[in-house]
């Protein structure tokens, strides 16, 4: 039966449209209403008051997740049940960020070897027990890879660069040689490391990018196979390709086939973080994020923040037709965090098909897009003012910032309070040019300070945000079937092989692909 044709679907669809002119601004005039539409854990507050909802719609959005039965769900992914359907696979990315001792089986062993040898691993390179060839120190760290062994790492090491006391940790993700070849440039190869990180250790652009640093130490020490020396380890899901690719054994980290590459940070993907700021951090990221972890599987729904969170992302969506969600953080350190977010949920929701095998009948997946604040302020926020098209705003602040002085971040909190503020107000005026429409939704979250047990705490928040929709739409947000035919095509093209089209045939012979 298709969610659409539900009575609660049908109800919430009805209530959308009587709501009419109701305004946020009226709604905020009760009294009691922030203390029921907001909530308060460890280390972070979030308010959703902002929305345009009333109880009625809350309690019907309520019901709407629980006739999904997400909570159920997540149990069942906890556990290790295979709800991967379309690849027949457990999701376990949130066991790998607890204790092994609540867990049981197989994935209490892997997790349990996981956490040593990412200790013992990132220990010895920050204590220098790690040398390169010429008994140097390692002072710098490529992470090759791309997209979630990419990018969870690469958004932790700058989010915490507070923290940061180890060697330098560098990102290698885009197939674009200019980036790989100058950061080559401005290091020592003596006392570099690569890590190559691949699930599969088969991408083409990650395993492109490793050859060239391969070849750069081969010029550089004189060294015919530079991935069997100690300037070059693999993190990777498959010990067996790493080892075909020449790596030793000891200098290959693994990671259960279970957890999927966005979800991966939490795993040996995350082995950057411990360089960066020593595994007692990444023990505390780890723990923020098992602590929101403990409160969705717990907290009955209408005191559920990921579910909450899940539900106002499915009012705007799907009942109030606004297609594109901003995330907005007030903090530059969290920069990457929406490049970051902007995967998580576009690879995991952006689909169209359900558990059924059935096209799905509501739309699916947000648009997700946004940048820091104040930037933001001076690029789009135009738009979020006073454009035909309504775009619903996560705002992320810091209580407090040791990085930052009294002054800046007074103004800077002082803004991102104003711009949420003047959404929802707006300004009427009769001139077109000054008027601010207001009533446009927004959540501010803040955290007491940028730690890592915060830092984990709002990822998994918003992972599990991504899966209370995923429940509701019933799709599978493990899976990522849509890049795979730009992958094989690409690889045609590079090959010189298939049939291409008259515009295809021209780009491929300007770009220097076909002969002319």
């Amino acid at each position: 039966m298709p969610i659409t044709t539900t009575n609660i679907w049908k109800q919430l669809t009805q209530l959308a449209t009587s709501f009419g002119d109701l305004r946020v601004q009226e709604l905020q005039l009760d009294p009691s209403r922030l203390d029921r539409y907001s909530i308060n854990l460890p280390g972070l507050h979030a308010d959703f008051s902002k929305h345009r909802v009333n109880d009625e719609v809350f309690s019907s959005l309520v019901n709407l997740a629980a006739e999904s039965g997400v909570l159920e769900r997540a149990r069942k992914m906890m556990n290790g049940e295979a709800i991967n359907k379309s690849e027949n696979r457990a999701a376990m990315h949130m066991a790998m960020r607890h204790s092994p001792k609540d867990l049981t089986g197989d994935i209490c062993d892997q997790v349990k070897s996981s956490l040593a040898e990412l200790r013992v691993t990132s220990d010895a390179i920050r204590s220098g027990e790690w040398r390169g060839c010429t008994g140097k120190v390692i002072t710098d760290v490529i992470n090759i890879g791309i997209g979630g062994s990419d990018l969870g790492p690469r958004m932790v090491c700058s989010a915490l660069r507070e923290f940061s006391d180890g060697p330098r940790c560098h990102f290698i993700a885009n197939v674009d040689g200019a980036e790989i070849n100058t950061l080559l440039q401005s290091l020592d190869a003596e006392t570099t490391l690569i890590t190559i990180s691949s699930k599969t250790l088969t991408t083409a652009e990650t395993l492109r990018n490793a050859e060239t640093a391969l070849d750069w130490f081969r010029e550089s020490l004189g060294i015919e196979t530079p991935q069997t020396s100690p300037h070059c380890m693999a993190i990777t899901a498959s010990k067996a390709n790493a080892m075909a690719y020449g790596i030793p054994e000891k200098q290959i980290l693994t990671f259960p086939e279970t957890v999927g590459g966005r979800y991966s940070v939490w795993s040996a993907i995350g082995l950057p973080v411990c360089i960066a700021t020593g595994f007692e951090n990444f023990e505390q990221l780890l723990a923020g994020a098992a602590s929101m972890d403990q409160h969705f599987l717990e907290s009955p729904l209408e005191k559920n923040l990921p579910v909450i969170l899940g539900m106002m992302g499915i009012w705007c969506h799907n009942f109030l037709g606004l297609p594109t969600q901003a995330i907005v953080p007030y903090c530059e350190r969290l920069r990457l965090f929406v490049d970051h977010l902007q995967q998580l949920d576009m690879e995991s929701n952006g689909k169209s098909a359900t558990l059924k095998g059935e096209f799905a009948s509501a739309e699916t997946g947000p648009v997700i897009w946004g940048q820091t604040g104040t930037n933001g302020q001076h690029a789009f926020f135009q738009l979020l003012h006073q454009g035909t098209q309504q775009v619903p705003v996560d705002f992320i602040g810091l209580v407090n910032d040791k990085l930052s002085s009294p002054a800046h971040h007074r103004m800077l909190m002082a803004n991102m309070i104003a711009q949420s503020k003047a959404l929802m107000l707006g300004s009427a005026n009769d001139d077109p040019n000054k008027h601010y429409p207001g009533n446009r939704p927004s959540t501010t979250i803040l955290l007491d300070e940028l730690t890592p047990f915060t830092l984990g705490s709002l990822l998994a928040l918003y992972e599990h945000k991504i899966f209370t929709q995923a429940a509701v739409w019933d799709i599978n947000p493990f899976d990522q079937w849509g890049v795979e035919l730009g992958k094989k095509l690409a690889n045609e093209l590079q090959s010189g092989g298939g049939q291409h089209d008259v515009s295809t045939l021209n780009l491929m012979k300007r770009t220097g692909l076909a002969e002319q």
